[in-house]
Protein backbone atom coordinates (compact mmCIF):
# COMPACT_ATOMS: atom_id res chain seq x y z
CA UNK A 1 0.00 0.00 0.00
CA UNK A 2 1.35 3.43 -0.96
CA UNK A 3 1.66 5.65 2.12
CA UNK A 4 -0.34 8.88 2.03
CA UNK A 5 1.51 11.92 0.75
CA UNK A 6 1.88 14.13 3.79
CA UNK A 7 3.43 17.59 3.80
CA UNK A 8 6.91 16.36 4.77
CA UNK A 9 7.01 13.88 1.91
CA UNK A 10 5.67 16.49 -0.54
CA UNK A 11 8.40 18.99 0.33
CA UNK A 12 11.11 16.34 -0.02
CA UNK A 13 9.79 14.90 -3.29
CA UNK A 14 9.09 18.14 -5.14
CA UNK A 15 11.40 20.71 -3.58
CA UNK A 16 8.32 22.87 -3.13
CA UNK A 17 9.64 24.62 -0.05
CA UNK A 18 12.53 26.26 -1.87
CA UNK A 19 10.37 27.10 -4.89
CA UNK A 20 7.76 28.76 -2.68
CA UNK A 21 10.41 30.94 -1.09
CA UNK A 22 11.72 31.90 -4.51
CA UNK A 23 8.23 32.80 -5.68
CA UNK A 24 7.49 34.99 -2.66
CA UNK A 25 10.86 36.74 -2.80
CA UNK A 26 11.45 36.75 -6.50
CA UNK A 27 11.85 40.53 -6.57
CA UNK A 28 14.99 40.15 -4.48
CA UNK A 29 16.58 37.55 -6.74
CA UNK A 30 19.32 38.48 -9.25
CA UNK A 31 18.01 39.52 -12.64
CA UNK A 32 18.55 36.27 -14.54
CA UNK A 33 15.94 35.52 -17.18
CA UNK A 34 14.80 31.87 -17.43
CA UNK A 35 15.89 32.05 -21.08
CA UNK A 36 19.25 33.69 -20.39
CA UNK A 37 22.49 31.98 -19.60
CA UNK A 38 23.73 31.74 -16.05
CA UNK A 39 27.12 33.44 -15.91
CA UNK A 40 29.35 31.57 -13.46
CA UNK A 41 32.60 32.49 -11.74
CA UNK A 42 34.69 29.45 -10.73
CA UNK A 43 36.93 29.91 -7.68
CA UNK A 44 39.29 26.95 -7.38
CA UNK A 45 39.31 25.69 -10.94
CA UNK A 46 41.16 22.34 -10.83
CA UNK A 47 42.32 20.84 -7.51
CA UNK A 48 40.71 17.67 -6.19
CA UNK A 49 37.12 18.58 -7.17
CA UNK A 50 37.23 22.06 -8.73
CA UNK A 51 37.77 20.73 -12.22
CA UNK A 52 34.83 18.33 -11.96
CA UNK A 53 32.53 21.01 -10.53
CA UNK A 54 33.50 23.41 -13.30
CA UNK A 55 33.07 20.89 -16.11
CA UNK A 56 29.75 19.54 -14.81
CA UNK A 57 28.25 23.00 -14.45
CA UNK A 58 29.69 24.10 -17.79
CA UNK A 59 28.01 21.13 -19.52
CA UNK A 60 24.60 22.72 -18.88
CA UNK A 61 23.47 24.35 -22.14
CA UNK A 62 22.43 27.56 -20.37
CA UNK A 63 25.71 28.17 -18.54
CA UNK A 64 28.54 30.49 -19.48
CA UNK A 65 31.76 30.19 -17.49
CA UNK A 66 32.37 33.91 -17.21
CA UNK A 67 35.35 33.96 -14.87
CA UNK A 68 38.18 31.82 -13.49
CA UNK A 69 39.93 32.48 -10.19
CA UNK A 70 42.72 30.46 -8.62
CA UNK A 71 45.79 31.12 -6.49
CA UNK A 72 47.68 28.57 -8.60
CA UNK A 73 48.76 30.04 -11.94
CA UNK A 74 49.18 26.55 -13.40
CA UNK A 75 45.61 25.57 -12.56
CA UNK A 76 44.36 28.86 -13.97
CA UNK A 77 46.17 28.29 -17.26
CA UNK A 78 44.84 24.73 -17.48
CA UNK A 79 41.22 25.81 -16.98
CA UNK A 80 41.61 28.74 -19.38
CA UNK A 81 42.15 26.26 -22.23
CA UNK A 82 38.53 25.16 -21.74
CA UNK A 83 37.19 28.71 -21.32
CA UNK A 84 39.39 31.09 -23.32
CA UNK A 85 36.89 33.97 -23.10
CA UNK A 86 36.50 33.92 -19.33
CA UNK A 87 38.21 36.63 -17.32
CA UNK A 88 41.00 35.46 -15.01
CA UNK A 89 42.21 36.55 -11.58
CA UNK A 90 44.28 35.19 -8.72
CA UNK A 91 42.49 36.96 -5.83
CA UNK A 92 38.76 36.32 -5.33
CA UNK A 93 38.42 39.78 -3.78
CA UNK A 94 39.42 41.35 -7.10
CA UNK A 95 36.65 39.46 -8.88
CA UNK A 96 33.97 40.83 -6.57
CA UNK A 97 35.45 44.33 -6.43
CA UNK A 98 36.03 44.78 -10.17
CA UNK A 99 34.09 42.12 -12.10
CA UNK A 100 30.89 41.57 -10.09
CA UNK A 101 28.69 42.74 -12.94
CA UNK A 102 30.03 39.99 -15.19
CA UNK A 103 28.72 36.97 -13.27
CA UNK A 104 25.51 35.83 -11.55
CA UNK A 105 26.69 32.78 -9.63
CA UNK A 106 29.84 31.37 -8.03
CA UNK A 107 31.38 27.90 -7.60
CA UNK A 108 33.65 27.71 -4.55
CA UNK A 109 35.92 24.65 -4.74
CA UNK A 110 38.73 25.69 -2.42
CA UNK A 111 40.33 24.34 0.78
CA UNK A 112 38.05 24.27 3.82
CA UNK A 113 39.54 27.28 5.61
CA UNK A 114 38.55 29.62 2.78
CA UNK A 115 34.97 28.41 2.30
CA UNK A 116 33.18 30.84 4.60
CA UNK A 117 35.13 33.99 3.65
CA UNK A 118 34.55 33.42 -0.06
CA UNK A 119 30.96 32.13 0.12
CA UNK A 120 29.85 34.92 2.42
CA UNK A 121 31.46 37.46 0.11
CA UNK A 122 29.47 35.97 -2.77
CA UNK A 123 26.21 36.09 -0.83
CA UNK A 124 26.91 39.68 0.22
CA UNK A 125 27.20 40.55 -3.48
CA UNK A 126 23.89 38.85 -4.31
CA UNK A 127 25.38 35.84 -6.10
CA UNK A 128 24.02 32.29 -6.16
CA UNK A 129 26.56 29.88 -4.65
CA UNK A 130 27.59 26.29 -5.23
CA UNK A 131 30.01 25.49 -2.40
CA UNK A 132 32.15 22.50 -1.60
CA UNK A 133 32.01 20.55 1.65
CA UNK A 134 32.26 20.88 4.55
CA UNK A 135 30.31 24.09 4.18
CA UNK A 136 32.32 26.00 6.81
CA UNK A 137 35.49 25.35 8.80
CA UNK A 138 34.79 27.15 12.09
CA UNK A 139 31.78 26.58 14.35
CA UNK A 140 31.14 30.33 14.56
CA UNK A 141 30.85 30.38 10.77
CA UNK A 142 27.69 28.26 11.03
CA UNK A 143 25.91 31.26 12.54
CA UNK A 144 27.50 33.67 10.07
CA UNK A 145 26.12 31.55 7.24
CA UNK A 146 22.69 31.23 8.83
CA UNK A 147 22.46 35.00 9.15
CA UNK A 148 23.56 35.46 5.54
CA UNK A 149 20.92 33.05 4.26
CA UNK A 150 18.25 34.90 6.25
CA UNK A 151 19.42 38.16 4.70
CA UNK A 152 19.50 36.73 1.15
CA UNK A 153 16.60 34.23 1.04
CA UNK A 154 16.12 34.40 -2.73
CA UNK A 155 19.65 33.27 -3.57
CA UNK A 156 20.10 29.64 -4.63
CA UNK A 157 22.73 27.66 -2.75
CA UNK A 158 23.93 24.09 -3.05
CA UNK A 159 26.49 21.97 -1.20
CA UNK A 160 28.78 19.67 -3.17
CA UNK A 161 27.27 16.36 -2.05
CA UNK A 162 26.52 14.95 -5.47
CA UNK A 163 25.83 11.45 -4.16
CA UNK A 164 22.54 12.66 -2.71
CA UNK A 165 21.16 12.61 -6.26
CA UNK A 166 21.49 8.80 -6.43
CA UNK A 167 18.25 6.83 -6.34
CA UNK A 168 19.35 4.62 -3.43
CA UNK A 169 20.14 7.58 -1.20
CA UNK A 170 16.88 9.34 -2.05
CA UNK A 171 15.00 6.10 -1.36
CA UNK A 172 16.71 5.77 2.02
CA UNK A 173 15.36 9.17 2.96
CA UNK A 174 11.83 8.16 1.97
CA UNK A 175 11.98 4.92 3.94
CA UNK A 176 13.12 6.69 7.09
CA UNK A 177 10.87 9.73 6.73
CA UNK A 178 7.81 7.57 6.26
CA UNK A 179 8.70 5.36 9.22
CA UNK A 180 8.63 2.22 7.07
CA UNK A 181 11.00 0.55 9.55
CA UNK A 182 9.40 1.99 12.65
CA UNK A 183 11.01 4.35 15.11
CA UNK A 184 14.73 5.06 14.88
CA UNK A 185 17.09 3.86 17.62
CA UNK A 186 20.60 4.93 16.53
CA UNK A 187 22.88 5.41 13.53
CA UNK A 188 26.30 3.90 12.82
CA UNK A 189 28.32 5.69 10.17
CA UNK A 190 31.93 5.16 9.13
CA UNK A 191 34.35 6.04 6.38
CA UNK A 192 37.56 4.53 5.08
CA UNK A 193 39.63 7.72 4.99
CA UNK A 194 42.09 9.09 5.87
CA UNK A 195 43.86 6.31 4.03
CA UNK A 196 45.46 7.82 0.93
CA UNK A 197 48.84 9.54 1.17
CA UNK A 198 48.06 11.53 -1.96
CA UNK A 199 45.37 13.39 -0.02
CA UNK A 200 46.33 13.07 3.67
CA UNK A 201 49.45 13.51 5.77
CA UNK A 202 48.99 10.16 7.50
CA UNK A 203 52.20 10.47 9.54
CA UNK A 204 51.48 14.01 10.78
CA UNK A 205 55.02 14.89 9.63
CA UNK A 206 56.03 18.56 9.71
CA UNK A 207 58.37 19.43 6.83
CA UNK A 208 60.91 22.23 7.03
CA UNK A 209 59.91 25.64 5.62
CA UNK A 210 60.82 26.18 1.97
CA UNK A 211 59.99 28.81 -0.65
CA UNK A 212 56.56 28.13 -2.19
CA UNK A 213 56.37 26.86 -5.76
CA UNK A 214 56.60 29.76 -8.23
CA UNK A 215 53.11 29.11 -9.57
CA UNK A 216 51.48 29.37 -6.11
CA UNK A 217 50.53 32.66 -4.47
CA UNK A 218 51.07 31.47 -0.91
CA UNK A 219 49.72 34.64 0.70
CA UNK A 220 46.42 34.28 -1.14
CA UNK A 221 46.28 30.54 -0.43
CA UNK A 222 46.53 31.25 3.31
CA UNK A 223 43.77 33.82 3.02
CA UNK A 224 42.12 34.30 6.40
CA UNK A 225 44.69 32.17 8.27
CA UNK A 226 47.78 33.47 10.04
CA UNK A 227 50.80 34.18 7.91
CA UNK A 228 53.19 31.22 8.17
CA UNK A 229 56.00 29.91 5.96
CA UNK A 230 55.22 27.45 3.19
CA UNK A 231 55.97 23.79 3.88
CA UNK A 232 55.81 20.84 1.53
CA UNK A 233 52.82 18.68 2.29
CA UNK A 234 50.22 21.44 2.63
CA UNK A 235 49.27 22.86 -0.76
CA UNK A 236 47.97 21.94 -3.20
CA UNK A 237 46.25 18.79 -1.84
CA UNK A 238 47.32 17.48 1.56
CA UNK A 239 45.88 20.45 3.48
CA UNK A 240 43.00 18.20 4.64
CA UNK A 241 45.15 16.79 7.45
CA UNK A 242 46.12 20.21 8.80
CA UNK A 243 44.18 21.67 11.71
CA UNK A 244 44.15 25.23 10.36
CA UNK A 245 43.16 24.39 6.79
CA UNK A 246 41.21 21.13 6.54
CA UNK A 247 38.84 18.81 8.38
CA UNK A 248 40.59 15.45 7.88
CA UNK A 249 38.63 12.34 6.87
CA UNK A 250 35.62 13.03 9.10
CA UNK A 251 35.10 16.41 7.47
CA UNK A 252 35.97 15.36 3.96
CA UNK A 253 33.36 12.56 3.86
CA UNK A 254 30.78 13.76 6.38
CA UNK A 255 28.25 15.18 3.93
CA UNK A 256 28.37 12.00 1.83
CA UNK A 257 27.43 9.68 4.69
CA UNK A 258 25.46 11.81 7.17
CA UNK A 259 23.21 13.63 4.71
CA UNK A 260 20.33 11.12 4.60
CA UNK A 261 19.80 11.43 8.36
CA UNK A 262 19.16 15.15 8.18
CA UNK A 263 16.82 14.82 5.23
CA UNK A 264 14.97 11.99 6.91
CA UNK A 265 14.60 13.61 10.33
CA UNK A 266 13.79 17.29 10.61
CA UNK A 267 14.01 16.84 14.38
CA UNK A 268 17.82 16.59 14.26
CA UNK A 269 18.40 20.31 14.68
CA UNK A 270 21.55 20.79 16.75
CA UNK A 271 23.54 18.27 18.81
CA UNK A 272 23.67 18.52 22.58
CA UNK A 273 27.02 16.75 22.98
CA UNK A 274 29.98 15.26 21.14
CA UNK A 275 32.60 12.77 22.32
CA UNK A 276 35.67 11.86 20.26
CA UNK A 277 37.81 8.84 21.15
CA UNK A 278 41.19 8.76 19.41
CA UNK A 279 44.44 7.16 20.60
CA UNK A 280 46.77 9.91 19.37
CA UNK A 281 47.49 12.87 21.60
CA UNK A 282 46.44 16.29 20.29
CA UNK A 283 48.85 17.90 17.85
CA UNK A 284 48.89 21.67 17.22
CA UNK A 285 49.31 21.23 13.47
CA UNK A 286 47.37 18.09 12.53
CA UNK A 287 44.05 16.34 13.04
CA UNK A 288 44.13 12.97 14.83
CA UNK A 289 43.04 9.60 13.48
CA UNK A 290 41.67 7.02 13.90
CA UNK A 291 38.65 8.57 15.59
CA UNK A 292 35.42 7.17 16.99
CA UNK A 293 32.88 9.85 17.77
CA UNK A 294 29.44 9.96 19.33
CA UNK A 295 27.21 12.88 18.33
CA UNK A 296 24.09 13.06 20.51
CA UNK A 297 20.80 14.80 19.69
CA UNK A 298 17.90 15.45 22.04
CA UNK A 299 14.62 14.58 20.30
CA UNK A 300 10.97 14.89 21.28
CA UNK A 301 9.31 12.99 18.47
CA UNK A 302 7.41 9.81 17.70
CA UNK A 303 9.99 9.14 15.00
CA UNK A 304 12.48 7.99 17.67
CA UNK A 305 12.45 5.29 20.32
CA UNK A 306 14.27 7.37 22.93
CA UNK A 307 14.62 11.03 23.80
CA UNK A 308 18.24 10.88 22.70
CA UNK A 309 19.40 9.87 19.25
CA UNK A 310 23.10 8.95 19.00
CA UNK A 311 25.12 8.99 15.80
CA UNK A 312 28.27 6.88 16.03
CA UNK A 313 30.60 8.32 13.40
CA UNK A 314 34.08 6.88 12.80
CA UNK A 315 36.94 7.16 10.35
CA UNK A 316 39.82 4.86 9.26
CA UNK A 317 37.54 1.95 8.32
CA UNK A 318 36.24 1.28 11.85
CA UNK A 319 33.12 -0.61 10.80
CA UNK A 320 30.28 -1.53 13.12
CA UNK A 321 29.81 -5.13 14.25
CA UNK A 322 27.46 -6.99 11.91
CA UNK A 323 26.55 -9.40 14.71
CA UNK A 324 25.60 -6.53 17.02
CA UNK A 325 23.38 -5.13 14.27
CA UNK A 326 21.66 -8.48 13.74
CA UNK A 327 23.19 -8.96 10.29
CA UNK A 328 24.60 -12.24 8.96
CA UNK A 329 28.36 -12.76 8.79
CA UNK A 330 30.08 -11.11 5.88
CA UNK A 331 31.53 -7.81 4.73
CA UNK A 332 29.84 -4.50 4.21
CA UNK A 333 29.56 -3.51 0.57
CA UNK A 334 31.64 -0.33 0.83
CA UNK A 335 34.27 1.39 2.95
CA UNK A 336 31.89 4.31 3.51
CA UNK A 337 28.62 3.24 5.12
CA UNK A 338 25.48 4.66 6.68
CA UNK A 339 23.53 2.26 8.92
CA UNK A 340 20.32 3.24 10.69
CA UNK A 341 18.89 0.92 13.34
CA UNK A 342 15.10 1.08 13.71
CA UNK A 343 12.59 -0.91 15.72
CA UNK A 344 11.47 -2.83 12.64
CA UNK A 345 14.75 -3.39 10.85
CA UNK A 346 18.17 -2.10 9.87
CA UNK A 347 18.85 0.11 6.87
CA UNK A 348 22.34 -0.12 5.33
CA UNK A 349 23.49 2.26 2.62
CA UNK A 350 26.76 2.62 0.72
CA UNK A 351 28.06 5.99 -0.41
CA UNK A 352 27.33 5.06 -4.07
CA UNK A 353 23.70 4.35 -3.12
CA UNK A 354 23.44 0.57 -2.66
CA UNK A 355 20.50 0.28 -0.27
CA UNK A 356 19.60 -2.81 1.75
CA UNK A 357 16.89 -3.45 4.34
CA UNK A 358 17.45 -6.20 6.91
CA UNK A 359 14.68 -7.72 9.03
CA UNK A 360 15.51 -10.65 11.30
CA UNK A 361 18.64 -11.31 9.29
CA UNK A 362 16.76 -11.43 5.97
CA UNK A 363 17.58 -9.04 3.13
CA UNK A 364 15.22 -6.89 1.06
CA UNK A 365 16.74 -4.70 -1.67
CA UNK A 366 15.87 -1.18 -0.59
CA UNK A 367 14.58 0.04 -3.93
CA UNK A 368 12.03 -2.80 -3.93
CA UNK A 369 10.35 -1.57 -0.74
CA UNK A 370 6.62 -1.16 -1.42
CA UNK A 371 5.28 2.38 -1.41
CA UNK A 372 8.35 4.14 -2.74
CA UNK A 373 7.88 6.81 -5.41
CA UNK A 374 9.86 6.84 -8.63
CA UNK A 375 13.31 8.41 -8.53
CA UNK A 376 14.03 9.81 -11.99
CA UNK A 377 17.65 10.62 -12.87
CA UNK A 378 18.87 13.85 -11.31
CA UNK A 379 21.99 15.76 -12.33
CA UNK A 380 23.21 17.32 -9.12
CA UNK A 381 25.09 20.22 -10.76
CA UNK A 382 22.41 20.95 -13.35
CA UNK A 383 19.77 21.03 -10.63
CA UNK A 384 21.57 24.02 -9.09
CA UNK A 385 21.74 25.78 -12.46
CA UNK A 386 18.08 25.10 -13.23
CA UNK A 387 17.01 26.41 -9.84
CA UNK A 388 19.11 29.55 -10.33
CA UNK A 389 17.27 30.05 -13.63
CA UNK A 390 13.87 29.64 -11.95
CA UNK A 391 13.08 26.15 -13.25
CA UNK A 392 11.45 23.69 -10.79
CA UNK A 393 13.79 20.90 -9.70
CA UNK A 394 15.04 18.95 -6.70
CA UNK A 395 18.01 20.54 -4.96
CA UNK A 396 20.41 18.47 -2.83
CA UNK A 397 21.57 20.15 -0.65
CA UNK A 398 20.82 23.86 -0.20
CA UNK A 399 22.92 25.54 2.46
CA UNK A 400 20.06 25.55 4.98
CA UNK A 401 20.30 21.75 5.03
CA UNK A 402 24.07 21.69 4.58
CA UNK A 403 24.45 23.69 7.79
CA UNK A 404 22.95 20.91 9.92
CA UNK A 405 25.19 18.32 8.26
CA UNK A 406 28.25 20.53 8.67
CA UNK A 407 27.50 21.28 12.32
CA UNK A 408 27.57 17.58 13.20
CA UNK A 409 30.70 17.01 11.11
CA UNK A 410 32.70 19.90 12.51
CA UNK A 411 31.75 19.11 16.10
CA UNK A 412 33.13 15.60 15.61
CA UNK A 413 36.27 17.02 14.01
CA UNK A 414 36.92 19.71 16.62
CA UNK A 415 36.35 17.33 19.53
CA UNK A 416 39.52 15.53 18.45
CA UNK A 417 41.38 18.25 20.36
CA UNK A 418 39.96 16.85 23.61
CA UNK A 419 39.91 13.06 23.18
CA UNK A 420 37.81 11.13 25.67
CA UNK A 421 36.16 14.29 27.00
CA UNK A 422 32.47 14.76 26.26
CA UNK A 423 31.76 18.31 25.18
CA UNK A 424 28.25 19.60 25.85
CA UNK A 425 27.29 21.87 22.97
CA UNK A 426 25.05 24.96 23.06
CA UNK A 427 24.80 26.50 19.63
CA UNK A 428 22.70 29.43 20.85
CA UNK A 429 25.62 30.72 22.88
CA UNK A 430 28.33 29.20 20.67
CA UNK A 431 29.87 27.49 23.67
CA UNK A 432 30.62 24.23 25.42
CA UNK A 433 29.12 25.10 28.83
CA UNK A 434 30.95 22.25 30.60
CA UNK A 435 34.34 23.00 29.06
CA UNK A 436 35.57 26.63 29.01
CA UNK A 437 38.88 25.62 27.45
CA UNK A 438 37.13 24.00 24.48
CA UNK A 439 34.94 27.08 24.13
CA UNK A 440 38.02 29.28 23.98
CA UNK A 441 39.89 27.10 21.47
CA UNK A 442 37.37 25.40 19.16
CA UNK A 443 34.69 27.91 18.18
CA UNK A 444 36.34 30.61 16.10
CA UNK A 445 39.52 31.89 14.52
CA UNK A 446 41.05 35.36 14.32
CA UNK A 447 40.91 36.32 10.65
CA UNK A 448 43.84 38.00 8.98
CA UNK A 449 43.27 41.61 7.96
CA UNK A 450 41.60 41.87 4.60
CA UNK A 451 40.30 38.29 4.52
CA UNK A 452 37.57 38.23 7.18
CA UNK A 453 34.10 37.06 6.07
CA UNK A 454 31.77 40.02 5.54
CA UNK A 455 28.63 40.46 7.59
CA UNK A 456 25.75 39.93 5.17
CA UNK A 457 22.86 42.30 5.86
Amino acid sequence: MVPPINRRRFLWTTGAAGLAVSARLGAQAPAVSPNAKLRVLCIGVVGTIGGEDRKQVASHPLVEIAGLCDVDAGALAQAAKDHPHAFQCRDYRDAFANKAGQFDAVIVSTPDHSHAPIMLTALAHGKHVYGQKPLVHQLEELVMMENALAARPALVTQLGNQRMALAGRRAAVEILRQGMLGKAVEAHIWIGSPNDRAYFNLDRALAEPTPPPPNLDWNLWLGACDEVPYRAGIAPVVWRSWWNYGSNGLGDWGCHVLDVLFYAYDELRSPIAVLNHCPLSPNPDFHPHPCRTTITYAVESNAFVHKQFPIYYSDSGQAASRAALGLPAGKFADDNMTVVVCEGGVLTLTAPGRLEIWRDGKLTPGLKMPGLPEFPPLNHWHAWVDTCLGKPTELRSPFKDALRITEAVQLAVKAGRYPGQELRWDKASLSFPNHPQATASLIRRTYRDGFAPPQVV
